[in-house]
């Protein structure tokens, strides 16, 4: 099991990282801005023009660290990685099984079951902490859809219906999704879930979350010896990391979306901390992001029960814990896939 460490953000324009011994160095305009040990080091991100030494490259690889390429704005670029190192068995079981839809068609109900149900809770959690808030009706509405689609996923479903009730929770859950927005004077709305680009500045937050933990799924697949490429719910399409996105789905509400309500709500972000481009592309400035940053890390490092094992981790642990727990089922270790359930 890979260790939970730190990932490190860089996000200032023309940084240059190097390796000096067992160290990395961050230099700006050949200012040396930042030393710190590889061995703290779980993963090394890069938004804009951020350059390596192939030297600090070639120590990553040799490590197990992950390195992710950007746009300054937050779209994703490229990954670079080390030899992978997995067990070929396992990969070759996940591959058969990935082609089998009934197999993945089960694991498929897994995933989209816990995303429906902590969705509900962050919807419902919404309701009990603020029961006088503007449309408590249509949430209370939309947690009762939610319930009703977790019943549907019950027993033997093809592939197919799991992934329309994926796509009809998604949209039920974002629907509402405006009335968990308290605070009506921050300048912050929310019409409907918009990508590629995102219109406006919850959509950007949404997004840029999404791809940071989308990064993370990666990482935590690679580290158990999983092919990232081929999913079970996202099915193969060049380009596309299929089985990360199907681990990042049961994560999408209770760490993306709650903490972008939770930083809308309390301030900590605001309205002119965001640009809108002449596409009508709306990004978060500097100054935003490096906010946004830090509130993910720090959510990363609070401390949970993980519902399953019953063991105390970190938030940003779970994501590995799940990605062991899905090849213990590939393996046969385990009867079944169990999701994470935020209770």
């Amino acid at each position: 099991m890979k260790k939970h460490l730190n990932t490190l953000f860089v996000t200032t324009q023309g940084a240059y990282l190097a390796a000096e011994g067992e160290t990395v160095v961050v230099k700006v305009e050949r200012e040396v801005k930042l030393r710190l040990p590889l061995h703290l080091i779980e993963a090394i991100i890069c938004f804009g023009r951020v350059s390596l030494s192939p030297f600090l490259m070639g120590r990553c690889g040799e490590r197990g660290i992950g390195i992710s390429f950007l746009t300054e704005r937050g779209r994703f670029l490229a990954r670079v990685q080390g030899p992978v190192s997995g067990n070929v068995l396992l990969r070759r079981t996940q591959y058969r099984n990935a082609d089998d839809e009934d197999f993945s068609a089960e694991i498929a109900a897994s995933i989209v079951t816990a995303k429906a149900a902590n969705a509900r809770a962050v919807l419902q959690r919404a309701v009990r902490d603020h029961p006088e808030a503007k449309g408590v009706e249509g949430t209370k509405a939309a947690v009762r859809t939610l319930a009703r689609t977790i019943n549907d996923l019950e027993g033997p479903v093809p592939l197919n219906v799991v992934r329309g009730i994926e796509g009809d929770a998604a949209r039920v859950y974002f629907e509402v999704f405006d009335h968990l927005i308290i605070d009506r004077d921050n300048g912050f709305r929310f019409e409907r879930r918009s990508r590629r680009p995102p219109l406006n500045a919850v959509n950007a937050l949404l997004s840029f979350f999404y791809t940071l933990l989308a990064h993370d799924a990666a990482s935590a697949l690679e580290a158990v010896g999983l092919d990232p490429q081929v999913g079970f719910l996202h099915r193969d399409r060049p380009g596309r990391a299929g089985l990360a996105l199907d681990l990042m789905e049961e994560f999408r509400p209770y760490l993306a979306d709650r903490l972008v309500l939770s930083l809308i709500n309390r301030g900590q972000v605001r309205a002119k901390g965001f640009e809108t481009t002449d596409t009508g592309g709306v990004w978060m400035n500097d100054e935003t992001r490096k906010t946004v940053l830090v509130a993910y890390q720090e959510r990363k490092q609070e401390e949970i029960r993980h519902p399953f094992l019953g063991e105390k981790t970190t938030v940003g642990m779970l994501v590995h814990l799940q990605a062991l727990l899905l090849a213990r089922f590939l393996r046969g270790d385990i009867d079944g896939y169990p999701p994470f359930f935020w209770k």
